[in-house]
């Protein structure tokens, strides 16, 4: 797969073209993204405010990397002199999605790695090298 291959994966995924969801819970939109590479990584960076690395899970298959993530709201305890109260406007819910896209051939899994900081995830995917083309010599029969 090329990196063309890698941005259509990723395309469908936000168009909802792939065959699994991005979005599991009306009112919240799938994750932006963005992809960048060099000669030696790929670098996939996620917006993902208001949530925490424990709040995300990453995982390979074969060369699909999925991540995926729910956020529940947490339960209010009932505390005394607030059984009163009420909600007026409740915007902030549980919310849930998952992103799956197809890595590059050139991927090397083995050295793929993430970090969560400021309510932005980094993948990191270093490339593997490829094999040079190989001549083959034809022999007189």
């Amino acid at each position: 797969m090329n990196e063309l291959s890698f941005l259509d994966s990723i395309f469908n995924d936000v168009m909802g073209t792939d065959s699994t969801p991005v979005l599991y819970h009306s009112g919240f939109s799938a994750p932006k993204v963005d992809v960048k590479e060099n000669k030696n990584a790929y670098t996939l960076e996620m917006e993902l405010p208001g949530r925490t690395e424990k709040d995300v899970d990453i995982e390979l298959d074969h060369d699909n990397l999925t991540i995926q993530s729910v956020k529940e709201e947490k339960k209010e305890e009932k505390k005394e002199g607030k059984e009163n109260e009420k909600y007026i406007l409740k915007e902030r819910r549980n919310s849930s999605f998952t992103r799956r896209f197809s890595l590059p051939s050139d991927v090397d899994t083995e050295s793929i790695n993430a970090n969560f900081k400021n309510g932005v995830l980094t993948i990191s995917m270093k490339k593997k090298a490829l094999a040079e083309p190989k001549r083959i010599a034809i022999e007189a029969c």
